[in-house]
């Protein structure tokens, strides 16, 4: 029976597949055809829930079972871990006591045996308290020890001395401290103190205590009363932390502590136990039991008429009680120490506590306070060590910690989880597998069915597809057969159509219209020109930095970035998510990136080097709507197509570096949002390919403009706009926009420091080369206040050939292991001092400036970060050298220039010091001025007054240290001499002899059909000079082999130079009537000669080509340009000289800011 289909609502364009079932799981009823996808549906949802149901109830099952077993299992691991605790309680306690009974048995043994010792002694000899030494003391004390189970603990036996009997004591000491000292020297094996009469020297020979109110020194005790001082002790030796022993000093006065328990103990005739510090080391101290034990004149200590005439002292830190009490592995049981003793009253009762941690056999102290964790009091059980009179002197309790019960949890719940959700899982498995098995038919028939839907969905709009359901309803009704639809499951469509195109990616594409969008393109001016002067990763560098920041700001705003293009950053606002305010967020986004644009190019010129900040953003926005999707395919993506697209383009394009167009339909969404003051109109429109003329506006970079200069803005913020053309977007802005820069940096400032970074990485490489080299500088000094005074100019001084340092394969090899060593602040400073100084002392020349030093030093870091190397891998099967084959390679390919970093550091230094003090005219016209330069030099006028400026001030004392990281040798410093005279010297192209000696040694060298080439070590270094020469040529002109615009920006700086001369009446003839021709001739005979050279020397890799490439390049666009643009040079020297004398309007000035 036929069903007609209603209406439906369609899928994602996702295109995401559903299942769906019908009626019945499990039941052998006949199969019904649902002809409209909605039944599909409705009955895919019955299916579902079901289905959820059962899942629903088997996860309550696994739940259930699941949480029971884990809490059976943690419910038994606390159950031995409290099992296993009260063992370990009864243990320790049980241990401890046995220790301390043991103690206490062995100190009245001890005691008793001294006094039936003594009592033996007095009826032999009469000898009586307190006149008698215990014999054979070290060895009697040393057994004592042993029972007590700790290493050599503190013992002392002191007699009680009346006060009457303090003289007769003394003498009797000194007599018989010499006796008992030696023999305990001679027991207890000691080596630290080989003579008797150290020990007697030690030993103060009157009853004494440290004062501590003064520096401890010890003094006589005048008390009146009984004194009771130390006689022989175990281990003999002084006292920790003093230079004196401990015999004759007071025990009583040692220590309250002391005192308290011999007070205890005369009173109840029996030992006492007190709190003791005991001294681990001369600063050191462990909390710990002292016992106090009486001597009696007698055997029999329990005899009330005995008197007490000695006690027996012994010392013994807690940490010894606790030692070896449980089994290794039993870690993190807290016993808490508390002890009874007298305080400082010696009435009062004080109670301490310490607590320890038990980790196995060994013990570690916590602190001097009950340090158990509370959670765990519980568990705790005390048990009372020492007891005197009902009143517990030592208590011990103990405690478990989360580690011990950390240790009794296993991962046994989760196992056995794991085993019962398995158990589940399997069950739910073979469910699921006999639902599949039972409803596979009907799956297949929905699947098709909505498979139909899903396809007529995404393909066509709502109404076709309504009307095709009705078709195949119409159809069905009519007796047609379900499986006349085509193979392609459209319903009702002509086989002219074309399915493959609509199909091929599985749905329709993800595409939209978006009516109300504000899109932004934002373009780089000058990184074209400024990138052909860098090395790619430089380029990346810049690009990361400033997209990175860009992307923050778009991130912060909600803006959406569509792209990168080239260097076209282009971004949109009001797509995926439509924005009311889109114009206004994408102007305000414009104007924040202008702002961070200008910030990081400031920034990055320090490590970019120059012209980084002339970089600029040219920015153009316009609203409207576009159509938006991805475009799918290799590399799809999200893209935007539409005449907004096209038109934002053109507002980019015709627009200006630092500013903002913006078309009319933004600029009205932006007077709506009352934001009209952003606004100033263009003065003159500007034609658009395809719309003709458009009005246009720049939005201000900032939200105030004063109003008096706001009724000029028009007038001149349009100034030159007629003028626009592509080349406005490359050439840059003359001079520093923000002369502060960052952080109250100059231009000059930020290029000092470029060129410091860059001679601050070279000259580490060369104090790691000095490594193992002794320093020579002492013996230097005469040698370099030599150097130039020699009677010699610095032209005189030029070699053919400069012999260059070697290194062999060891060397090569121990060098590529060695990192790049500190050269020491002190060093840069002076290098920073010194740079700074260079540049301080360039002339205010259009060309020959620091600028342009720098721009040379530019050139010459490429050139030798390009110096390639044989033998490489190209990515075709080539073998790879090692490490060491690799280095002796480039060494060789290089001439030995790559090899040695002071040849490096020399000819960048070389670049930045070649033009200091230039006059700013030829060396021909100083001749002819007849300047005292020419009258000293003749000839290279200017490039050997350089050399000698800059040496001078490398020489004195202020720059001691840098000095001495450029060389350290002789050979070294006149190494570098060398290198910086030819390579100064080599920028002097005039010259007709020098530039026809260059040749003919070129030639020597490089030309393979020249009879007078040779070969070998001076061949090498021949060919390392000339390669040398050759790079600081074509870096001083670098400019003609770079980019048109930087060679415009260039020639343009050196024709002002010429003509200013010119007109300054220092040169013979107009240089703007001839400047066309000469350029022409430049390039054929000096720069692509030039560029030539450095292609077939091999050295440089694909910068000679690059090179020479740019130099073919703007010959050919001067010879179309250079007549016009002679013309401009000359209009814009007399605009500036116009400019320099007209007088200046405030209102301008603060209206430009």
């Amino acid at each position: 029976m036929g069903l007609r289909a209603p209406s439906i609502s369609t899928h994602s364009s996702t295109g995401g597949e559903s299942v769906s079932e019908a009626s019945g799981i499990g039941n052998d009823a006949p199969l019904q055809v649902y002809n409209s996808p909605i039944v599909g549906k409705r009955e895919e949802a019955n299916v579902l829930k079901a289905r959820g149901l059962v899942a629903f109830i088997l996860l309550l099952a696994v739940v259930g079972v699941a949480t029971t077993t884990v809490l059976i299992v943690q419910q038994q691991e606390r159950s031995d871990f409290q099992n296993k605790f009260e063992g370990y309680a009864n243990d320790i306690p049980a241990v401890t006591a046995s220790k301390v009974k043991q103690l206490t048995e062995a100190l009245d043994s001890f005691s008793s045996s001294i006094g039936a010792q003594a009592a033996i002694e007095h009826s032999l000899r009469n000898t009586s308290w307190p006149f008698y030494r215990i014999p054979h003391w070290s060895v009697q004390a040393h057994m004592l020890a042993k029972l007590t189970g700790v290493d050599k603990p503190f013992i002392g036996m002191a007699p009680i001395i009346q006060e009457d009997e303090r003289d007769d004591w003394n003498s009797f000491a000194a007599e018989q401290n010499p006796l008992w000292y030696q023999e305990s020297i001679e027991n207890e094996g000691y080596t630290r103190y080989t003579a008797q009469e150290l020990l007697v020297n030690l030993t103060i020979p009157f009853t004494f205590f440290y004062d501590s109110d003064n520096a401890h020194q010890p003094l006589p005790v005048t008390r009146p009363g009984e004194v009771v001082p130390y006689f022989q002790t175990y281990p003999i030796g002084p006292r920790l932390g003093s230079k004196t022993m401990l015999t004759n000093m007071d025990a009583l006065l040692s220590s309250l502590q002391t005192e308290a328990a011999y007070r205890m103990t005369q009173f109840t005739r029996g030992p006492t136990l007190g709190f003791a510090r005991i001294p681990l080391d001369a600063e050191n101290t462990v909390p710990g039991s002292q016992v106090v034990q009486p001597i009696f004149d007698g055997p029999d200590t329990r005899a009330e008429d005995r008197k007490m005439v000695a006690i027996l002292l012994i010392q013994i830190p807690w940490l010894e009680y606790l030692k070896n009490v449980l089994a290794e592995g039993i870690e993190g049981i807290f016993v808490v120490l508390e002890s009874a003793t007298q305080g400082e009253s010696l009435t009062k009762i004080e109670r301490k506590a310490v607590t320890y941690q038990i980790n196995g056999r060994d013990v570690v102290l916590l602190g001097e306070a009950d340090l158990h964790d509370p959670e765990y009091d519980a568990f705790g059980k005390s048990t009372v060590l020492v007891e005197r009179r009902g009143v517990p002197i030592l208590t011990l309790h103990v405690y478990p910690s989360a580690e011990l019960e950390d240790s009794f949890q296993t991962n046994n719940d989760i196992i056995y989880t794991v085993v019962v959700v398995v158990i589940f899982v399997f069950t739910t498995l073979v469910f699921l597998l006999y639902d599949f098995s039972v409803g596979r038919r009907q799956r297949a028939i929905m699947e098709r069915i909505m498979k139909q839907d899903r396809i007529v969905s995404d393909v066509f709009p709502t109404a076709i597809r309504d009307r095709l359901y009705e078709n195949q309803a119409k159809n069905m009704v009519d007796g047609n057969d379900f499986d006349s639809v085509g193979d392609d499951g459209l319903l009702g469509l002509d086989n002219s159509f074309d399915r493959k195109s609509s199909i091929q990616h599985g749905s329709a594409p993800l595409a939209e219209l978006f009516p109300s969008v504000t899109v932004v393109f934002a373009d780089l001016v000058g990184f074209t020109s400024w990138s052909s002067a860098r090395e790619p990763h430089q380029v990346f560098i810049l690009l990361e930095t400033i997209y990175g920041a860009f992307d923050k700001l778009a991130y912060r705003h909600g803006v959406f970035k569509v792209e990168t293009v080239g260097d076209c950053y282009v971004a949109a606002v009001g797509l995926p998510e439509p924005k009311d305010d889109h114009a206004v967020v994408a102007c305000r986004f414009a104007r924040e990136c202008l702002k961070k644009m200008k910030d990081a190019t400031l920034k990055l010129e320090v490590s970019l080097g120059p012209d980084t900040s002339d970089l600029d953003l040219r920015t153009g926005i316009h609203s409207g709507q576009v159509t938006a999707g991805v475009l799918r395919g290799q590399r799809s993506r999200f893209q935007l197509f539409g005449d907004t697209m096209n038109t934002t383009a053109r507002m980019e394009s015709s627009g200006e570096r630092s500013r903002i167009q913006i078309s009319q339909a933004t600029a009205d969404l932006l007077t709506e949002a009352g934001l009209a003051r952003w606004l100033i109109p263009r003065s003159s429109k500007i034609f658009v390919k395809g719309k003709g003329e458009m009005q246009t506006y720049w939005v201000t970079k900032t939200n105030k403009i004063q109003s008096k200069a706001a009724d000029l803005k028009t007038e001149m913020l349009t100034l030159d706009e007629g003028a626009e053309t592509e080349e406005s977007s490359e050439t840059g802005e003359e001079g520093d926009k923000n002369p502060l820069g960052i952080d109250g940096m100059s231009r000059i400032e930020r290029l000092v420091e470029w060129n410091v970074e860059i001679l601050t990485s070279l000259l580490k490489q060369v104090v790691g080369c000095q490594g193992g080299v002794v320093s020579e500088i002492q013996t230097l000094s005469s040698i370099e206040k030599s150097i130039g005074i020699c009677g010699k100019t610095v032209l005189e001084e030029f070699t053919p050939t400069i012999p260059l340092k070697r290194f062999d394969t060891e060397e090569l090899e121990r060098r590529q292991s060695t990192r790049a060593s500190d050269m020491g602040v002190e060093a840069k400073s002076q290098l920073r001092n010194y740079i700074s100084t260079i540049a301080s002392m360039y002339p205010d020349n259009a060309f020959h400036n620091f600028e342009h030093a720098s721009h040379v030093t530019a050139s010459v870091k490429k050139l030798l970060s390009r110096i390639v190397s044989v033998g490489e891998d190209n990515g075709f099967g080539a073998s790879i050298p090692s490490e060491s084959e690799k280095l002796v390679d480039l060494a060789g390919h290089s001439y030995g220039i790559t090899s040695d970093p002071l040849t490096q550091f020399a000819v960048v230094f070389s670049a930045i010091i070649h033009d200091v003090d230039h006059p700013g005219v030829p060396n021909a016209q100083l001749v002819k001025e007849n300047t005292r330069c020419a009258q000293i030099y003749k000839k290279s006028v200017a490039e050997q007054k350089s050399v000698d400026i800059a040496w001078d001030m490398l020489m004195e004392d202020e720059y001691g240290e840098l000095r001495a990281c450029i060389y350290q040798t002789e050979e070294d410093l006149r190494r570098f001499r060398q290198l910086v005279v030819n390579t100064v010297m080599a920028t002097d192209i005039v010259d007709k002899e020098l530039q026809a000696l260059r040749k003919a040694r070129w030639e020597t060298a490089f030309d393979s059909t020249a009879e007078t080439q040779d070969e070998g070590v001076e061949s090498e270094d021949r060919k390392a000079t000339i390669v040398i020469e050759h790079l600081i040529q074509a870096s001083d002109v670098a400019h003609t082999m770079q980019h048109w615009y930087i060679y415009k920006k260039w020639n343009e700086r050196f024709f002002m130079e010429c003509y200013r001369a010119y007109k300054e009446g220092r040169a013979d003839s107009d240089p703007s009537t001839n400047w066309y021709k000469s350029e022409i001739g430049f390039f054929d005979f000096y720069v692509i000669p030039l560029a030539r050279k450095l292609q077939s020397c091999g050295v440089f890799g694909v910068s000679s080509d690059e090179y020479l490439n740019y130099a073919i390049a703007n010959r050919d666009e001067w010879i179309r340009e250079g007549e016009a643009l002679v013309g401009q040079f000359l209009a814009s020297f007399n605009e500036e000289a116009a400019h320099l004398t007209a007088p200046i309007d405030p209102l301008i000035v603060d209206l430009h800011g």
